[in-house]
């Protein structure tokens, strides 16, 4: 077995990353700011000739001030390695960065930017054989209406047919969508480095849209997944098991999401036993907050082979409690599962990044 990247799980480090700036991997082609500098603070340089006032939102409000060329330039505060969302405010106006690329969270498009880990590589691009990640489009007769997602397969997939190979089906969180985990997660890299390690069998990884609008099945509570349950079972699950070559048994067919995604991926597969054998839920586990002891007994550990549940150590007091308090129902009803908590960080990709690199190598063995 070949290990080809490095993880190191600590409290946010100070220790450089290069010895010289370097423009963020998350810009679009050409564009050298947002530059990010060895001791992490990011340069911002924009060009807004007209504006009165500029401030970059990421981690914090920062002023800008005109430059010597007249361009609106800021040095900020370290940033948090990882992943972040973040917004130009021009004359009181939240704005996208032109420079940056654009990712959908919280309900938009955003500019996003990506803060390098200290001798971490489990999620960069690697020199391994690497999948794919494909757009799939289906009818949906339930919603009446075409809907995507996203399947990643594993390197081999197309020069093996005669290979089949379990699923898992991967949720994202509120105000994201199936581009979630492929864009700000990364998975593609998770899963193609994991495979050539030999961590993890390869496998099929669906990343549908988490939400279904079916005519008489509404309602106004978030965590009411009817609707959208409805769909996995019957259409999803079966589409995939048409086109793709999967073991399409409960024992070869996992789920798992991110906060809302979490919550989505137990009650699923809490409702639907014969389909799901694997179950996981990062920063959102149960069926929804005020999840009761009396949902959940021994008879799980015979029905799953893992349940997986994770949160970041820094995550608001009320999700982290959700997380934990579940981990303790858990354990109260002797229901066996593993508890991962990632170190320094909150609600965000870094945390959800590390869950997956954690979960996978455990699944489909």
């Amino acid at each position: 077995m070949k290990k080809i990247y490095t993880l190191i799980i600590a409290a946010i480090m100070p220790a450089a990353i290069s010895l010289a700036q370097e423009s963020a991997s998350t810009n679009i082609t050409g564009k050298e700011y947002p530059k990010i500098n060895p001791d992490r603070t990011v340069i911002f340089k924009v060009d807004a000739p007209k504006a009165q006032s500029v401030s970059v939102d990421l981690e914090g409000r920062h002023a800008m001030s005109r430059n010597s060329q007249g361009q609106w330039e800021v040095t900020t505060p370290p940033i948090t390695p990882g992943f972040h969302y973040y917004s130009l405010i021009v004359d009181g106006v939240k704005v996208s960065d032109p420079a940056s690329r654009q990712f959908f969270g919280s309900g938009s498009m955003m500019s996003g930017i990506e803060i390098p880990e200290v001798c971490v590589d489990y999620y960069l691009d690697m020199d391994v054989p690497h999948g794919e990640v494909r757009m799939q489009r289906y009818w949906s007769e339930l919603t009446g209406s075409w809907r995507v997602c996203n399947v990643y397969v594993p390197a081999g997939y197309d020069s093996n047919p005669e290979t089949r190979y379990p699923v898992l089906y991967l949720l994202h969180g509120a105000g994201e969508d199936e581009t979630g985990w492929p864009n700000q997660g990364l998975m593609y890299n998770i899963m193609d480095n994991l495979i050539y390690e030999g961590s993890a069998v390869p496998m099929i990884v669906v990343m549908d849209h988490g939400v279904a609008k079916i005519p008489g099945i509404a309602s106004s509570n978030m965590f009411d997944f009817t609707a959208y349950e409805k769909l996995v079972i019957e259409e999803l699950i079966p589409m995939i098991d048409s086109k793709y070559r999967t073991l399409a048994d409960r024992q070869h067919r996992g789920i798992c999401g991110l906060s809302l995604g979490g919550f989505q991926s137990f009650t699923i597969a809490m409702n639907n036993r014969d389909k799901f054998s694997w179950l996981g839920g990062f920063s959102g586990s149960g069926k929804g907050p005020g999840t009761t002891a009396d949902l959940y007994d021994s008879s799980m550990n015979d029905d799953f082979n893992l349940i997986f549940i994770s949160t970041g150590k820094m995550e608001s007091p009320q999700m982290y409690a959700t997380v934990k308090n579940f981990h303790d129902i858990l354990d109260g009803a002797g229901v066996r599962h593993v508890f991962y908590q990632s170190a320094g960080t909150g609600h965000e990709w870094l945390t959800w990044r590390r869950s997956l690199y954690r979960l996978v190598p455990m699944l489909f063995k």
